[in-house]
């Protein structure tokens, strides 16, 4: 895998996450608090860590050859 790929998989990962995290954070605070708030932490850190394990988890999967039989 290039360094290309990885960063490309690590932004569109992140892009992702960071926008499925803010519209959760937004709906469970406006139904439970009745307040507009978006946990911008919560969702910047969360978005981080899915893009960098999920590119990985792909590469390593990639790297994996099957057994001849």
């Amino acid at each position: 895998m290039t360094i290309k790929k990885l960063v490309v998989d690590f932004v569109t990962v992140f892009a992702v996450t960071l926008i499925v995290c803010v519209i959760v954070t937004l709906l469970g605070n406006l139904i439970v608090h009745g307040a507009s708030s978006i946990d911008w932490e919560t969702s910047v850190r969360f978005a981080i860590l899915f893009g960098i394990i999920v590119p990985w988890i792909e590469t390593r999967r990639s790297n994996i050859t099957p057994l001849a039989s």
